[in-house]
């Protein structure tokens, strides 16, 4: 049976850089942008336009940092944020048909792959030497879940059924000669996990943020090519146009930005564009 198609909040920690104030969508104050981010590297990104580029583009940006995946995409929808990045458009699609939300993409900004990671005492170093009946989690949530499936299939350490796509389950799974337990945990969870199972799937993200380099760590790494998990800004439906937005959005994809991926990131985050 599948589980619901988006996890329950992690519990949101709002972390303001700058005054608080109300989305234009709020209509309280039309000169600021509020955009919500998880801290790393969506948060990272924002904080270096905000200190290098914003004010030279005459934006007045704000961010908010969320440790979940839903929380910001509500907070968007009910107007108390402008825009957000943290979310490739898979999840996006997903959360609006789960939720009735109507929030859409404006631009891809940066490919944060996915990768699996061991904890280091068990000396796995290639997912194909994987142990017989070992424990690996995946996220929890749907879209990233069948992410986590896709990519241990791609080393064939899993099969799954013709056409199980995106959005596919452990019910999805043709063949498991390893007879792997694949255990769904809260997203966030996932880094603290790696002592209690032979691997986790660990979304970007939260691999960083428990210090963990993807280029140098994971034993498994999503490739860029052809991935439709580029993170993008997003905004509520009809704010697409917004100059505030547009900007953001320019400045998003700028070789400045391009530059600060590549040298803060080192391979583990990639720009999608830029100059």
């Amino acid at each position: 049976m599948r589980r619901p198609v988006i996890a329950a909040a992690a519990g949101a920690l709002a972390l303001s850089l700058g005054l608080t104030a109300c989305g234009a969508g709020s209509g309280s104050d039309g000169d600021k942008l509020v955009v919500g981010a998880t801290p790393t590297p969506a948060g990272e990104v924002l904080a270096y336009i905000q200190q290098n580029l914003a004010k030279k583009a005459g934006l007045d940006l704000e961010v908010k940092e969320f440790t979940d995946y839903v929380t910001p995409n509500t907070a968007l929808q009910e107007g108390s944020l402008d825009a957000n990045l943290y979310q490739h458009t898979p999840y996006l699609d997903d959360f609006n048909k789960s939720k009735k939300t109507d929030l859409v993409p404006v631009t891809e900004v940066y490919l944060p792959p996915m990768g699996v990671y061991a904890d280091g005492g068990k000396k796995l170093t290639d997912v194909t030497g994987l142990r017989s009946g070992a424990t690996v989690a995946v996220p929890n949530d749907t879209t990233n879940e069948g992410r986590a499936l896709q990519l241990l299939a791609s080393k064939g350490v899993i099969e799954l059924k013709k056409g199980a796509g995106a959005n596919a389950t452990p019910e999805d799974i043709a063949a498991n000669p390893k007879k792997l337990t694949i255990k769904a945990l809260e997203p966030a969870q996932l880094p603290r996990s790696l002592k209690d199972v032979d691997a986790a799937v660990i979304n970007n993200n939260y691999a960083l943020d428990a210090g963990l380099s993807p280029k140098k760590d994971a034993v498994l790494l999503e490739s860029a090519k052809d991935n439709p998990y580029n993170n993008v800004l997003a905004v509520k439906k009809g704010d697409e146009d917004d100059p505030k937005v547009k900007k953001l959005a320019e400045l998003l994809t700028s070789p400045e930005v391009k530059k600060f991926i590549e040298d803060k990131y080192k391979g583990s985050v990639l720009p999608v564009t830029g100059g």
